[in-house]
């Protein structure tokens, strides 16, 4: 193997990028803008360059003019930077859930002619760290046939699957800089009451998956006595320190890598960084493995949180549009429904205000002309709003109808009533 990298400038190592290639970001936190960057500087004499990736930080300069002329954007999820572009004629959406889109790579259904990454610097074994994502950059480098990395010491070295020997990576840039940080904004008034009712949904000893944002963060932080809670999830933040310095995460009941905290992916301060840096209890694999139904199913306990954009009456859940628009992606939203769902003692949630920021209701009677359906109404089952919680499961269409009713904003319900009226009776 070699043992040295071929360290080169950030020009040099884009200009192994041809026309007409087929080129992964690593994303979320670890994505490479500086390489990035210099790769659309190349916009002039580049064409026909297709972007796989799922949800990247920075400003995303391959979605806008001049730049997309010589980009487009074919994401497997769709964060604020790229959402313009998803949605017009620079770029599309695929849906896919989060935990088989490795095999669109292993496959060759999508084949991969360039990865451009960020690691660590390589230990002495000529290992370097993926760092706090995993998720589908693994499979990615295991199968482009090259790899340009950025190699930043200001990164993690994770425990778990996410290392890349420095034999396989093609070209490597140099930079030191702290990886993408976020913030944890405060909690909304609604957020503290739909926390609230989600919290006395865990029992002790669940394991749990939940994301970032103002309600997962409120369920967290009314966790405080409860006992033996694991973690298995695609992502974490900064929410769950706390519990793990105050012993109430360890993990000690999990059949799955019992006592280790398992993700794809972390977002979230540098003290969440400094927490898992050579954590031996964080333990890091794809996405293919976290999200895995068949694997998550056989941890006690599973409690899945999950957010939606509406609900119809029936139960139908979209979480990935607004209609036609591509706001989001389906992500791992049903791999861990299900795997909840089939855990012994399991809950899936789906926790939402019951209006948007405009007041306009979340609870509908049809889902919106165009609108994609995230989880279906066979597999969903509590949900939450700030008004309480319904429990869907074994209900028939008139009960889920009353159920979701009754947890639904006031001034709303009158005519959510009419509104079933007329479906049932129609």
């Amino acid at each position: 193997m070699k043992n040295t990298l071929n360290i080169v400038t950030a020009e040099e190592a884009v200009a192994m990028v041809k026309s007409g290639e087929r080129i992964f970001f690593q994303g979320a936190a670890m994505t490479p803008n500086f390489i990035i960057d210099a790769l659309c500087q190349r916009y002039k004499e580049l064409k026909d360059i297709e972007i796989i990736q799922i949800h990247t930080e920075g400003s995303a300069l391959y979605t806008m003019d001049p730049y997309n002329n010589a980009f487009k954007t074919n994401s497997c999820f769709v964060g604020g930077n790229v959402r313009k572009a998803v949605n017009s004629d620079f770029g599309n959406y695929i849906p896919i859930f989060l935990s088989e889109i490795h095999l669109l790579f292993r496959r060759n259904i999508l084949s991969l002619d360039t990865a451009i990454i960020q690691v660590s610097p390589p230990d002495k074994h000529g290992y370097c760290s993926l760092g706090v994502s995993i998720d589908i950059a693994l499979p990615a480098i295991q199968t482009a046939k090259k790899v340009i990395a950025q190699i930043n010491p200001q990164v993690p070295r994770t425990h778990g699957d996410g290392i890349i020997h420095i034999s396989q990576i093609s070209a490597a840039v140099e930079m030191n800089a702290p990886i993408h940080s976020s913030t944890i904004m405060p909690p909304t008034e609604n957020d503290l009451l739909i926390g609230k009712h989600v919290a006395n949904l865990i029992d002790d000893g669940a394991t749990l998956q939940m994301g970032i944002g103002g309600i997962p963060n409120v369920v967290l932080a009314n966790l405080t006595n409860h006992k033996r809670l694991g973690i298995h999830t695609e992502m974490f933040s900064d929410g769950i320190l706390p519990l793990v310095e105050s012993g109430v995460i360890t993990g000690e009941e999990k059949t799955i890598k019992t006592g280790k905290i398992v993700t794809c992916f972390a977002v979230g301060s540098p003290a969440l960084y400094d927490f898992v840096d050579d954590n031996p209890i964080v333990h890091f694999k794809e996405a293919a493995y976290t999200n895995d139904t068949s694997i998550i199913r056989q941890n006690p306990k599973v409690t899945a949180i999950n957010s939606a954009i509406e609900i119809d009456l029936t139960g139908q859940i979209c979480a990935d549009t607004i209609g036609k628009y591509q706001y989001s992606g389906v992500g791992g939203q049903m791999d861990f429904i299900r795997g909840a769902s089939l855990s012994e003692g399991g809950k899936a949630i789906i926790a939402m205000p019951s209006v948007t920021n405009k007041g306009v209701s979340k609870i509908v009677p049809y889902l919106k002309q165009g609108a994609g359906v995230t989880t279906t109404r066979a597999h969903v089952h509590y949900i939450a709003t700030e008004y309480g919680v319904v429990d869907l499961f074994g209900k028939n269409l008139k009960q889920r109808a009353e159920a979701l009713i009754s947890i639904a904003h006031p001034m709303h319900r009158e005519q959510l009533e009419k509104d079933t009226f007329e479906r049932i009776h129609s």
